[in-house]
């Protein structure tokens, strides 16, 4: 269970889009912070690698190295 309080603009953009498409507004909620956390999951594994690469390639080293 989360329970989150929002500027009133932003709960108020939510309800409007709630009942113009038949949805929740927990719906909305929930595939927002899905897809936010998909991408932060996303960011930390890149920025994890880089890490442990130490290495970064310019455009053409990476065209290289794929092959393309």
């Amino acid at each position: 269970m989360l329970a989150i309080r929002l500027k009133p603009e932003l709960e108020d953009r939510l309800t409007k889009l709630a009942k113009k498409t038949g949805r929740t507004k927990t719906f909305y909620a929930r595939e927002a912070i899905e897809q936010h956390l998909e991408n932060l999951e996303d960011y930390y594994l890149a920025a994890q690698a880089l890490e442990r690469t130490k290495r970064t390639y310019t455009p053409a080293e990476a065209k290289r190295e794929l092959g393309l």
